[in-house]
């Protein structure tokens, strides 16, 4: 079966990683003007083939690979954990704006591309492994610890396949005791989504609650499908995520507790929570801990606030 993915490709004439004489990135966005995001249509496409493709549609670079990184304000010095980096066109750019960089492939094929891509440079590694089953905490411990990292922290910049956007999200931003940010490109609803959901609508949902709980997200701007080749059916964007420490999260007495009873109130998204609750507690303690938090005895989950949850979940859930 053929999947899809997101892959941005660096001018070809402009195919290997050179040391900038600054450390801000806003030097990689002049040096890296002639680029563009390029969406191959399959995981076996060839490096040299689709650039001969490009090149042969008569489409030439539009957007600058630097925005993807400057929305991470990557620098010297910085540690950041890239995504799936196809044949590492996002992997030169974050190596040019002198970060070092741990990149995470599923593909043998991909894997080997961009080991040989890069063979010189050693603020590079690879790893062939499946990102939503590896155990990246420790492989970013280990980095930290070679590196000698005084900061702490690292960040991710990635360009992800739509399908596991989902599942890479709910791995990366409980984890703000390893990275600072987590900036990824997008589908466009699918950042809306997440960004600026509505209450009361369709579109609200458990991932809303959790996205807010552990992070600070923010739209950053729009790509475009025309500067995708070959050219989507949708528009993609740009997503940052400012994750929050430990000692920031909303006060809950077991995060396990209360994210299990986000999801059973949203399972019965069309009941009222006096329903969809019953197996915490009765309907009438549910009713008065939703008067207690300031809302009617009515209440469904897609009229709940982040703050809302927390101090229903404190005052029905006992741990």
């Amino acid at each position: 079966m053929t999947t899809s993915t997101l892959l941005v490709f660096q001018n070809p004439l402009l195919p290997k990683p050179t040391r900038p004489a600054h450390s801000s990135i806003a030097g990689v966005q002049k040096g890296a003007a002639s680029a563009c995001i390029v969406c191959a249509r399959s995981q076996d496409d060839d490096y040299h083939a689709t650039i001969k493709a490009l090149n042969s549609k008569g489409r030439f670079p539009r957007k600058s690979l630097g925005q993807l990184a400057a929305a991470a304000a990557v620098q010297e010095g910085d540690i950041v954990l890239e995504i799936g980096p196809g044949t590492g066109s996002l992997t030169n750019v974050l190596l040019n704006a002198g970060a070092t960089v741990l990149a995470i492939e599923k593909d043998q094929h991909m894997v080997g591309l961009v080991r040989e891509r890069f063979a010189s440079i050693d603020q590079l590694k690879v790893l062939q492994e499946d990102f939503v089953k590896c155990h990246i905490r420790s492989h970013m411990l280990s980095l930290f610890e070679r590196r000698k990292s005084s900061s702490g922290f690292a960040k991710v910049v990635a360009n992800i396949p739509f399908n596991i956007s989902t599942d890479v999200i709910k791995q990366l931003l409980p984890m703000g005791d390893i990275f600072s940010e987590v900036v990824l490109l997008l589908q466009e609803e699918t950042a809306l989504r997440l960004v600026e959901p509505s209450l009361r609508t369709s579109e609200y949902r458990p991932i809303n609650i959790f996205v807010n709980f552990y992070s600070e997200p923010e739209y950053k701007f729009k790509v475009p499908r025309t500067n995708f080749f070959p050219q989507p059916k949708v528009d993609a964007a740009v997503v940052t995520f400012k994750l929050k420490q430990a000692t920031d999260y909303p006060a809950v007495t077991s995060t396990k507790s209360f994210f299990s009873m986000v999801s059973s109130a949203f399972n019965g998204k069309r009941k009222m929570l006096r329903k969809s609750l019953q197996h915490l507690c009765t309907s009438l303690e549910i009713e008065k801990a939703l008067g207690d938090v300031g809302l009617p005895a009515t209440s469904r989950p897609e009229e709940l606030t982040l703050d809302d949850f927390v101090k229903l979940h404190n005052l029905i859930v006992q741990v």
